[in-house]
């Protein structure tokens, strides 16, 4: 075992996190875990981990489950990506492994939505299989350690990166030293104000030696930030919604929305889809949502449509719902805040 492991290890067992709600969950728990953690942080994950783990136990209920369900569950947690893809992957667990989570690395790393270090980690904490992995917290470690210059994303650097994690990870306590390597950069080696005094590596950390601690890990190239725009449209007829299911691909895939339209088109939509020209509207303040790759600023008009619209939803792709009642499956976390705000506005409360 390395020096490095040791320390880490020792470190460990004195700070490291020992009480989160996965940790003896099995491998379809630490599965689950992990892809909530991509992207998003422990405290944030926890509740919806376990909401999500009370709904669907084991990889059959996932699998079984219709995606809506799956979708209203992870709403709000955002990358409904990784939603989708628990739900494919589940159905390959039921259908290819007899509903049994699978313990060989070749298999775990050919599901859907898992890469080289999710695989990693589900099998070295489930199983004490000897596994790297490289998530974010794990690549600040190492990269600061050893001084890794450049964007990790590069496969340059991505294979540096790889090379120092297959070398420190020990043979024996495994999953302890993931777990630990995972704690160490969330906790103590952070993206920024790192608290370096109670680092087990740091007297022969590269950057802490060089004072160069916040150059590394590199960043992504800095490119202009989009910014688009949408109008949605919050149709009310009574004290119902009207909603659509959104493609199963891209941005909230398999979510319930509001209906969008360009600039000025509210009109045009009223007609078309409600078969009612005359709808009372109120535009509401622009709300500005932050993906990773571009902003997006949201304008929402309210149309109040009178009783003579003959619109029939078909409940599949589209449907009026009670505000006072639960919405037909997930809806992303901007599209709930309108809702939220519109439920004020009309004074509803859910019953």
């Amino acid at each position: 075992m390395s020096e490095f492991a040791c320390r880490v290890l020792e470190w460990y067992d004195r700070h490291g996190r020992k009480d989160l709600p996965w940790q003896q969950a099995g491998a379809y728990g630490i599965w689950v875990s992990e892809i909530m953690l991509q992207q998003t942080q422990v405290q944030t994950v926890i509740p919806y981990y376990e909401r999500f783990m009370r709904r669907f136990p084991d990889a059959g209920s996932l699998a079984d489950a219709a995606l809506d369900d799956v979708l209203q569950h992870w709403s709000g947690l955002g990358y409904y990506a990784r939603a989708r893809n628990l739900h494919k992957a589940a159905a390959v667990i039921r259908d290819a492994h007899g509903g049994e989570f699978p313990r060989a690395f070749d298999d775990v790393v050919a599901l859907p939505g898992v890469g080289r270090s999710t695989a990693g980690a589900i099998v070295s904490l489930a199983f004490g299989e000897r596994q790297p992995i490289l998530d974010g917290n794990v690549k600040r470690v190492l990269a600061r350690h050893e001084a890794i210059a450049g964007w990790p994303g590069t496969a340059a650097v991505q294979e540096r990166l790889w090379s120092v994690a297959e070398r420190h990870t020990p043979h024996e306590r495994v999953a302890e030293y993931t777990q630990a390597i995972m704690d160490l950069g969330a906790t103590v080696c952070t993206r920024s104000n790192p608290t370096c005094d109670e680092c087990p590596v740091a007297v022969d950390c590269e950057a802490r030696r060089a004072q160069t601690i916040a150059d590394f890990p590199g960043r992504k190239p800095k490119k202009p930030r989009p910014l688009r725009q949408t109008t949605m449209i919050l149709a009310l007829r009574g004290d119902s919604l009207y909603v659509e299911r959104r493609p199963p691909s891209g941005i909230w895939g398999g979510l319930w929305s509001l209906p969008e339209v360009g600039a000025g088109a509210v009109d045009d939509w009223c007609r078309q889809v409600l078969q009612n020209g005359s709808c009372e509207q109120q535009r509401w303040q622009t709300l500005r949502h932050s993906f990773s790759h571009y902003d997006l600023d949201i304008h929402p008009v309210v149309v109040r449509v009178g009783s003579g619209s003959r619109k029939v939803a078909d409940g599949e792709t589209a449907t009026w719902y009670r505000l006072d009642e639960d919405p037909p499956g997930g809806i992303a976390a901007p599209v709930q805040k309108l809702i939220d705000d519109l439920k004020k506005a009309v004074h509803v409360t859910n019953g």
